[in-house]
């Protein structure tokens, strides 16, 4: 802005003696151009811009019928009309800056600015990393890689092998380039895994998410969403871009959506969508009775097992095989999860999506179900159609990490005794861990300031990498620190965590347990979903 004032006040009388803070108002007023239009010299100037517009678009139309090659070649127009172009443009990107910077100013007043650290994974060094500087070394708290998968030996050889023998891309989209025998190799992984008919490969779970839930609300007419309240955000956008009806029901509670089920008749199309694992918090979802909801109001169950592939049930297909831990184990052989039931419940739930970014350590998404649903969203989903896809090197590493996982609950059952020892090493300190059976541990902060500062301490003085998970991740007032213990980290790191987060309460003088529970918190501690049972199945 600045710059073309000075470089306007060499040409213009006017704008020579006019002050920089005048000349901002009369932008933000948006009447910079009345003022112009005073002037004897820019009047003239202006009305012969809009001739030329006029007369520019109306011939572009007419001979091509085309906005975008009518955007073109204005694009590429004369040297003069370019410049009046952008002289009159100028307001507007002024506009556009103002609240560019505005909106900014507001993520900083509010503390919910997000400040990305220069974090480097090590895959020699799992789970250390190094900063900007390769000498400054730090252990990993927070990544979503549960299994260490990203740096497994055979992970990595698949990975190597394909990215060998063709290449880093995926040549295009699956209909035209991208398709290959690495995806029809890890699509049919996925589909065993989580027994269903078919599964289909994304380039990522959120755009996965925001395809299928937005299809089924475009095609099925009066489809309504009942959309648990912690759902993530690509749940959200999807159900949103679907512009079907949406319910929201309070988080996992079951009173609350049967009592939304039940206003609508039982032939209207309905979608119950909620996740497994919720990944802030740690809750899980009560899987067998939203089915039984499902089946009762003759609704589609879609559910999200993102943060639960991989680390959940004898073989890693999530919380729904985990439910019938000794029929899986037993190779569908074995007694059901309930006495009396004759269905498990993973059979009860009608799609499936998860990652192949989180437990499995490599990038993308995926949707599983039966035959026919599978090939539907193949054919009409815009969001996998069109969108590129994961090169074989990616589906290769990540097909690997699959079949690494199917064989033995080695990683997961490291990965929970981690997880324990952590939540009951915090819990004796009396640091508030966020209740649940999972594996996430959620250390509350309760405020956006404080979870910051908290962060960069452990970051710069205990060589601790966990970042500070505020608003809109969580709600205001919920913000919090999100630990998630690996295999690789043992009992010296897990100290390390523990005595650091201490440390930080004590200078912070943040709230402990005792203190939250006289506002009615953390009072509750649920027994973890993996039992010692289970913990002892290889």
């Amino acid at each position: 802005m600045e710059k073309a004032i000075r470089a306007s006040r060499q040409v213009c009388p006017f704008m020579k003696y006019a002050n920089t803070a005048s000349l901002q108002k009369l932008v933000a007023r948006k009447s910079l151009l009345n003022a112009a239009s005073a002037c004897p010299v820019m009047h003239h100037a202006i009305e012969a811009q809009k001739s030329q517009i006029r007369s520019y678009s109306q011939m572009s139309s007419a001979s091509t019928g085309n906005v975008s090659a009518e955007y073109a070649e204005n694009s590429s127009g004369s040297s003069s009309g370019s410049n009046s172009t952008f002289s009159a443009s100028a307001e507007n990107l002024a506009q556009y800056e103002a609240q560019f910077s505005k909106d900014l100013q507001k993520k900083h007043a509010d503390k919910s600015y997000r400040y990305f650290n220069n974090i480097n994974r090590l895959a020699e060094k799992f789970p250390h990393a190094h900063l900007a500087k390769e000498s400054d070394r730090v252990a990993v708290w927070c990544a979503n890689d549960y299994l260490g998968m990203g740096s497994h030996p055979e992970v990595l050889a698949a990975g190597h092998k394909a990215l060998d023998s063709y290449g880093a891309g995926a040549g295009g989209t699956r209909n035209i380039a991208g398709h290959n025998k690495h995806a029809v190799e890890i699509e049919s992984t996925l589909a065993k895994l989580h027994y269903k008919d078919g599964a289909l490969v994304f380039s990522s779970c959120f755009v996965a998410n925001d395809a299928v839930l937005t299809l089924l609300g475009r095609k099925f007419p009066n489809l309504v969403y009942f959309s648990d309240e912690m759902n993530h955000a690509s749940m959200i956008q999807g159900i949103r871009n679907s512009r079907a009806e949406k319910v929201i029901w309070r988080h996992n509670d079951l009173n609350d959506l049967e009592s939304k089920l039940r206003q609508y008749p039982r032939e209207t199309p309905k979608v119950i969508a909620f996740e497994s694992v919720y990944s802030m918090s740690g809750s899980i979802a009560p899987i067998e009775a939203i089915c039984d909801l499902a089946e009762k109001y003759g609704a589609l169950t879609f559910l999200d097992e993102v943060h639960a592939v991989g680390m959940y049930g004898p073989h890693g297909a999530g919380v729904a095989e985990h439910l019938d831990f000794d029929y899986y184990a037993n190779k569908r052989t074995g007694p059901l999860g309930r006495e009396g039931r004759k269905i498990p419940v993973n059979d009860r739930v009608d799609i499936i999506s998860g990652t192949l970014g989180k437990a499995f350590g490599s990038v993308g998404g995926y949707v599983a179900g039966s035959k026919n649903f599978i090939d539907w969203v193949r054919s009409y989903a815009p969001g996998f159609i069109f969108t590129t896809s994961l090169p074989p090197s990616v589906m290769a590493s990540a097909n690997a990490a699959i079949k690494v996982q199917t064989r033995n609950n080695d990683s997961r059952r490291k990965q929970q005794e981690a997880v324990r020892y952590v939540k009951e090493s915090l819990s004796d300190k009396g640091i508030p861990v966020i209740p649940n059976p999972s594996h996430i541990c959620p250390v509350f902060i309760g405020d956006a300031a404080l979870a910051k500062e908290a962060s960069d301490i452990l970051l710069n003085d205990h060589g601790i990498y966990v970042q500070a998970i505020n608003f809109p991740t969580v709600a205001r007032g919920e913000e919090r620190l999100r630990c998630t213990p690996t295999p690789g980290h043992n009992k010296e790191l897990c100290d390390q965590l523990v005595n650091a987060l201490d440390q930080v309460f004590n200078k912070l003088n943040l709230k402990r347990v005792k203190q939250w529970q006289l506002e009615g918190r953390f009072l509750d501690s649920p027994e973890p979903i993996w039992t010692n049972k289970q913990l002892q199945h290889n």
